[in-house]
């Protein structure tokens, strides 16, 4: 199996020509590798055991989460965000500074609030460290908006409040496109992904909808809404037999097309599984969740069938290509559970106690993180989208 970061981030590189480093970099080191303790119970007034597992597995003592990419652990600002977001539903206060600090310092030049993190950074052609590519990818800039604006509001530090203000204002200006038909849309990143005036390329991971939908209260400003709007059209849209892809373009003319040049080709994979993990974990109540998990049943249906989620799977035939690994499985937790199909979540979970995560696996213990700790109930999304984190405790 290729590794599956970087499977998922490879298109971007197209969107813009290598750059060499716009600053100095502070070099990381790879941390030692120790075993991911497996999802538990939860501990009364305990802290997240699994969190604790993976920062030391993945992340330097500076604050950079290390992926395992094969390309010598390079840091996607998607990493970072995610970083954040299990910080905070720790309650690791000192754990989510030094991830915030570092991504400031090397993805920002200093400031994230004067520029959206680079995508991409690692080892240059020289030997030093720094931004590989400089282009941003706006899934990680709308989830570190979000956790910036939660922090603020469970940590009462105002300091988070006025730079996910900042930010957010930044990824309107800069990652968003008015498509005909969809509107105020969300692109992957500032360049790169507009195919000349009426053809836009698309991914439906990096549109969670309880993130969108508190997006707009937290920084009250009209465009979230219809962010939250078309990305739920996206998602449904893109998938007309209930199997997300990877990506996706729009047509102003013809609708949503298969990305016949793009390396998936219609295949919906390492991208596509987090949609199910959004869709999954939408609080009943919450806008657009009912038409989401009717729209995407399917996938459901399938691992139901199969007794396992497929590597990758054709959007339009269904046809799939493999079976999933096991942080797959992970993900769909929360998605089964929210369609009522016992008899699929059962099944995924038994797959997990015979086939464990395994603890270098980057991408798949993230995936883990979400959806086991989604169902130990170590955090929840109100139905609109504010994070509520059970049974903190401060660290």
């Amino acid at each position: 199996m290729p590794p599956p970061l970087h499977r998922r981030k490879a298109l971007l590189i197209g969107a813009s020509a290598l750059t060499p480093a716009l600053w100095s970099p502070a070099r990381s080191q790879q941390p030692a590798v120790v075993p991911v303790a497996p999802a538990s119970a939860l501990p009364p007034g305990g802290h997240w055991p699994q969190w604790d597992a993976f920062k030391a597995q993945f992340v330097s003592s500076e604050g950079r989460v290390i992926s395992d990419d094969g390309e010598g652990g390079r840091t996607y600002s998607e990493g970072q965000s995610y970083g954040l977001f299990f910080a905070l539903v720790a309650n690791d206060r000192k754990g989510f500074d030094t991830l915030l600090r570092w991504t400031q310092n090397n993805l920002c030049g200093g400031d994230l609030g004067a520029r959206l993190p680079a995508w991409l950074w690692g080892k240059l052609p020289d030997g030093s460290w720094g931004v590989l590519d400089s282009n941003a990818a706006s899934d990680a800039d709308i989830w570190i908006a979000y956790i910036l604006g939660e922090a603020a509001r469970l940590w009462k530090e105002p300091r988070y409040q006025a730079l996910g203000a900042r930010l957010a204002q930044r990824i309107l200006a800069e990652e968003t496109a008015d498509i005909p038909q969809l509107g105020l849309t969300l692109l992957p990143g500032p360049r790169g992904f507009a195919e000349g005036d009426s053809r836009w390329k698309l991914n439906p991971s990096y549109m969670p909808l309880q993130v969108m939908q508190r997006l707009s209260t937290l920084y009250p400003q009209a465009g979230w809404k219809q962010l939250a709007q078309s990305s739920q059209k996206i998602i449904v849209g893109s998938a007309p037999k209930g199997f997300s892809p990877d990506w996706t373009l729009y047509d102003a003319q013809q609708g949503f097309l298969i990305d016949a040049k793009g390396k998936e080709k219609g295949q919906g994979g390492y991208n596509a599984i987090r949609v199910y993990l959004w869709a999954g974990m939408l609080a009943p109540g919450a806008p657009g969740r009912k038409a989401l998990l009717v729209a995407l049943a399917p996938m459901a249906n399938h691992v139901r069938a199969q007794g396992q989620p497929p590597e990758s799977i054709d959007v339009l035939t269904g046809q799939a290509s493999g079976a999933g690994p096991a942080g797959f499985s992970a993900a769909l937790l929360p998605f089964l559970q929210a369609q009522g199909d016992v008899a699929a979540l059962d099944a995924q979970r038994s797959r997990l106690a015979a086939t464990p995560i395994r603890p270098t696996a980057y991408y798949e213990q993230t995936l883990s993180l979400f959806g086991q700790g989604w169902m130990d109930g170590w955090y929840r999304f109100s139905p609109s989208g504010q994070l509520d984190p059970h049974k903190r405790k401060a660290r």
